[in-house]
């Protein structure tokens, strides 16, 4: 073996499609660019705060890869956590002892929203990006004939804790948000789920249809199940939202573009097949990490949507390159 063989090797594990290594890379780089900034910002209370406001981006970008790896998308995340917020605001109506069986509805409802998305896509055939973008209307539209065009009621002070409060006076750490905690269960879950059949399948699924098939596999319920499953992780994005920022029509806005962003950033392969959920979910910690210092730095945040287009559309470029035609 030559050593332009040998050195050959590792660099191209690191740069194959789907690895997780070049985004750790980057968050490296931005994370340097950032202490050079703003040194303050790595105390433990500002971090972890930091990490506690990234928390719905990264369930969202987690929801969003199970869907993606799968072959498929979901353009309806941003209108589901919109509807979720409103429609929790207005059924609460600021009563704490309503805010539990709220939560539990809100977890249906995006299991409900998944579950229709799955099953229009596998069964009646029709193109996940037609289907997600329906749902996207449908639930814009329905939100807004719900509510007369205005939000109302109110969150409980119950319902708002899970986004913006935090356990005080923790050793070494300061101030601990309530939600990293939900975060970091969720997210090894996931990892978890990847690591198992299921995970294997879903992989399997999205490199080759057909193929899985022919091996017993069934299609339809995998794919429904991811669908499921960002709907599951919208609904929690929505509740740490709603607990943070307050009612609002625009608190999903965009945010299934994050997702995606978040999700090709972090090295996974659109039409499926290729990543892993943590890539996915540094992607999104990543792209949150890019935004604060675009703020330390003065940059208009109007430039947002210019950055996440051009990302996707160099992810998709390399990709295109790198990945050979199934």
């Amino acid at each position: 073996m030559t050593t332009q063989t040998a050195l050959r090797r590792p660099i191209g594990r690191v740069l194959r499609p789907g690895s997780a290594l070049p985004i750790l890379g980057i968050l490296a780089v931005l994370l340097v660019l950032v202490a050079l900034r703003q040194p303050d910002f790595f105390d433990p209370p500002a971090l972890l705060s930091f990490l506690g406001r990234s928390a719905p981006i990264i369930l969202l970008a987690a929801g969003q890869y199970f869907v993606i790896v799968a072959g498929e998308f979901d353009l309806s995340v941003g209108s589901l956590v919109t509807a979720q917020v409103v429609v929790a605001a207005r059924l609460i109506d600021s009563d704490p002892g309503r805010t539990w069986p709220v939560v539990l509805l809100l977890v249906a409802f995006g299991v409900l929203t998944g579950l229709v998305n799955g099953l229009v896509t596998t069964l009646l055939r029709v193109p996940s990006f037609i289907t997600t973008l329906g749902m996207f209307l449908i639930l814009v539209g329905a939100v807004y004939l719900w509510s007369d065009g205005a939000p109302k009621g109110g969150l409980s002070e119950e319902f708002r804790q899970f986004g913006r409060r935090a356990f005080d006076d923790v050793p070494v750490l300061g101030r601990v948000p309530y939600a990293l905690l939900v975060l970091l269960p969720l997210a090894a879950l996931a990892v978890l789920l990847m690591r198992s059949d299921f995970g294997r399948t879903l992989v399997a699924v999205g490199d080759n249809a057909r193929t899985a098939e022919l091996t017993g596999v069934r299609v339809w319920r995998t794919r429904t199940i991811a669908f499921v499953l960002s709907g599951v992780a919208a609904a929690v994005a929505a509740i740490l939202l709603g607990g943070y920022s307050g009612v609002s029509f625009q608190a999903g806005a965009g945010l299934e573009f994050g997702a995606i962003t978040a999700v090709v950033l972090g090295g996974v392969v659109l039409g499926g097949g290729r990543g892993s959920v943590v890539g996915a979910m540094l992607g999104a910690l990543t792209l949150e990490t890019l935004f604060a210092l675009m703020n330390f730095y003065g940059v208009s945040g109007a430039l947002k949507s210019t950055v996440q287009g051009a990302i996707i559309l160099a992810a998709v470029a390399v990709a295109s390159v790198r990945t050979p035609t199934k």
